[in-house]
């Protein structure tokens, strides 16, 4: 708005850009479609497997987490892929989903080097300190890992993008930190512990590999402090102003 009277005085508002704003969204959209992309393909993987179980009429218990079994050490790397059941697939299926996808779209790097890390020492970890005579299945220890890994980064990078996912995270999940801790028998609280030490592990190492996403950004951030100068100066209580 301006004004012609010499005394008022004339002030713009500034608008955002919308070309500005959709080409700093462009980045954010692609991580998300990614990361959405490999999240359900891993999804369909576990319901590949689960599938296949049904099909031959029986479960692929030889390729189960046996603790202090050497020939148990091959869970290490098949048992995330295994389901008791449906439910627990399904169970597993929307916190890979929701995780999966949040983790790799903030974090594209870190996750690709995360998910190793925290595939590994799941299954070491629990092979370790697990009863032996027990058997482990399941990707709940991925999914403890991606929580814990989204919730300490933002704990640790601490600008606003990544304490809003971990914030997030904690809404939607935040009870996994009581699945760490033995509750209830036949849940594996030590493939949930040794997948959020994992997911700790790697938000140490690697919470500087991914920069912050561009933020939008307003014209008015952009001008020059200068224009700031035109304020009217109020005048001192009892001091006359100069002539």
């Amino acid at each position: 708005m301006r004004a012609d009277h010499p005394h008022v005085m004339a002030m713009d508002l500034p608008l955002p850009d919308p070309h500005a704003a959709r080409t700093q969204a462009r980045p954010m959209e692609r991580r998300f479609r990614r990361a959405a992309w490999w999240s359900a393909g891993f999804v369909a993987v576990l319901a590949a497997v689960k599938a296949f179980e049904v099909i031959i009429g029986a479960p692929l218990d030889a390729l189960a987490l046996r603790p202090h079994n050497v020939p148990g050490l091959i869970g290490i790397l098949t048992a995330p892929l295994l389901h008791a059941s449906l439910d627990h697939l399904a169970s597993n299926a929307l916190p890979l989903l929701a995780l999966g996808t949040l983790a790799g779209t903030l974090y594209p790097r870190a996750t690709l080097r995360a998910l190793p890390l925290i595939w590994l020492v799941g299954g070491i970890g629990t092979w370790l300190i697990g009863a032996p005579g027990s058997a482990h299945i399941g990707a709940s220890g991925i999914a403890h890992g991606l929580m814990f890994l989204v919730f300490f980064l933002g704990l640790l990078r601490r600008d606003r993008q990544a304490i809003a996912a971990g914030m997030l995270a904690f809404f939607l999940y935040g009870g996994m930190i009581l699945t760490i801790f033995p509750r209830e028998i036949g849940i594996s609280w030590e493939m949930h512990l040794s997948g959020a030490i994992g997911g700790v592990l790697a938000a140490i190492v690697w919470r500087k590999l991914d920069p912050a996403l561009p933020r939008k950004r307003y014209s008015w951030e952009d001008e020059p402090e200068e224009a700031a100068t035109d304020a009217i100066e109020p005048t001192a209580i009892g001091h006359e102003p100069p002539a």
